[in-house]
Formats: structure tokens, sequence, C-alpha cells
């Protein structure tokens, strides 16, 4: 295990999350005052009748103004509440490959869906979407945040939305993303205690992969492809990550106190798997410091297959490539029943 990683022992969590906003990701609008629903369709007979799915448009008043846009509610038909998740995607579709709806409700899962791009688009535009209402001008202050930050703010309004559904179980709903939307479903679950658990999936380099002697992606790659997913001045940190005065294992940290957990694919080199395992490594002393059971494993390394699920921080690894698979979610909802 690497030794000049910046630990987490002695500080609070306020004074983490702050670091990783004010260094990296950049502090979000104010949140929603209210948020209502509009319903745009509704089907009574989703996958065999197994579900509702209501498709609806999420109305948020917040101090800077007003933001819609489009969710997916599929919930079971039962008789109690379910769990959910709110699983922020790269498309608007339900079902779609990353997500395999009828699976995931005959294994008695509701999904909220949210596309990204009906946030703010992907790409430097910030005149479009949220991004438009928050930033009228289309500039953004030094320590405002980029897109990241922006996707994890509309997950949290969603939240603010299923807590109010009978449907749907509220203290039993997590967050998944896959990639940079791994990355969001991170920052959303440190920044919203109310998450049961936050699934990142392949997230990598500014996700759960620590920074430090990355064998992946690094921060100068990522920042010079996406610089409008952080904080403009997190490019001094480009080629220098040893003056990070912290790591990526702060970030999973942060979701105390809640669970997370972060997933691997074996051929995602650019992810660095090894580096996301070592992150849940250093992130478990921080749950343990504060009285919860962190990361339950049998190495301090990363081993061929390994599958950790006794802890508040949970991990596995994969066979295959950068994907939402079946099988993650089929790990996920082993690891919420476990």
């Amino acid at each position: 295990m690497m030794n000049n990683i910046p630990g987490t022992k002695g500080l609070s969590k306020k004074e983490i999350v702050d670091t990783l906003l004010r260094e990296e990701y950049g502090y979000l609008p104010s949140r929603p005052t209210s948020v209502s629903a509009t319903v745009i369709e509704r089907d009574e007979r989703f996958v065999a009748g197994k579900a509702v799915m209501t498709k609806i448009s999420l109305n948020c008043k917040a101090d800077f103004g007003e933001f819609s846009f489009p969710v997916y509610c599929v919930c079971p038909k039962s008789a109690n509440p379910s769990p959910a998740f709110i699983h922020i995607n790269f498309r608007d579709l339900v079902p779609d490959v990353y997500q395999p709806i009828e699976e995931i409700v005959d294994l008695g899962y509701g999904v909220l869906t949210v596309c990204y791009e009906d946030v703010s688009t992907d790409d430097g535009d910030f005149t479009n979407g949220l991004a438009g209402v928050v930033y009228p001008d289309g500039k953004r202050g030094d320590t405002d945040c980029g897109k990241i930050g922006l996707w994890a703010w509309a997950v949290m309004a969603v939240m603010d939305y299923a807590v109010t559904l009978p449907e749907i179980d509220a203290s039993r709903i997590s967050v998944v993303g896959h990639s940079r939307l791994g990355k969001t479903a991170l920052l959303a679950g440190a920044l919203d205690e109310r998450f049961y658990c936050a699934f990142s999936n392949d997230s990598g380099c500014c996700g759960a992969s620590l920074s430090r002697n990355n064998t992946g992606e690094n921060i100068h790659q990522i920042y010079k492809t996406f610089p409008f997913w952080f904080i403009p001045g997190f490019e001094k940190y480009a080629h220098n990550e040893d003056a990070l005065p912290f790591d990526q294992h702060w970030l999973i940290a942060a979701n105390v106190p809640h669970k997370v957990y972060v997933a691997s694919a074996k051929e995602d080199s650019w992810a660095c798997p090894e580096n996301e395992y070592a992150a849940c490594v250093l992130a478990s002393e921080y749950y343990e410091d504060v009285g919860l059971v962190g990361f339950v494993r049998e190495s301090d390394t990363l081993t061929d297959g390994a599958l950790c699920h006794a802890g508040n921080i949970g991990y596995h690894i994969r066979e295959g490539i950068h994907y939402l698979s079946r099988r993650d979610w089929q790990l996920y909802i082993k690891y919420l029943n476990f």
C-alpha cells in the first residue's frame, strides 16, 4: 500500500467534503426548496404487468430559479413498499443495455432513472439545461461545480421526489452510476446521507480509483479531455498528483454513515481496478474510526475474483470490459440483501 497518501484520521466529514468540493468537483447549487411531478405517460402493465412505469417531469424550485427534467419511475406491484435505485444513465431509455429492468423488478427493486444529458450536456457548454439556469451568462466562478456536480444535484433532487412515493421504501433507496456517472453517484452519496448505498461502477480516475501511482487514466488525461467536469483549478494537479491534499479514498469515506460499493472489471485497465480496490482499503479506516464496519476483505491488495460483501464498503471485480452489466446489478442486489 502506498504510504504518501493523505489520511482522513481526525477529520470531520465536513472537512473531507469541503476539500473535495474546493479542490476537485466544485460547490453545487443550492438544493431545491420544493419538487413536484407532472405525469407525461403511465404504463400500468409494464414488464408483463409486474410493475408500473411512470414518466414524469420533475419540477424543481430553488433560490436560483426553476428547472425541470424527465425521470422514469418503475415500481414493482407489491403489497409493501419496495427498495429502489436511482440510476443516472447515459440514455433516455427504460429498459436499457445498462439496465435490465425486468430482472431488477423480479428481484423486488424499483428504479428511478434520469438521463444525464437531460440535466446538462456532457461538454463545456454551460448555457443549457441546469447549467443555463444556475450560470445565466454561461460562466462559472473558480469554485463553482462542473458537470459532475450538476448531475449529482439532479440525483439528489430525484431523491427528494423518491422519498415521497408510497410505493418506495424511503429508507432503502440507493444511487448507481457507471463510469463518469459512477463518479457522480459517489459524489451524490457523499453529499446526501439519505441514500442507503452509493454504487460506483467502473468509475476510475477521479471516481473510486486513487490518483497516485495510477496505471490507468491520470489527472492530466482526464482534465485535458473533460475539464468541464471539474473546477478550473483542478488542472494544477495534472502530472502533480503527489501535491493533492487528498486522494479518491476521501470520496468513498465521505459516504459515511451509509453504505458504499465499488465495482471493477478485469479488462478495464483504464479505470485501474488495483487502485479502486486500494481506495476501499484506505477508506475503511474512516468508517472504522466512526464506529462502523468498513471494508471486510481477505487481502489488502486486489486478488482475482475479489467479492467483499460483509462490510459497509462493498466491492467486486468481474470478468469483462468497461460496462454496467447484468452481473453487476445481480451483485449489487445480492449485497443489499446480504
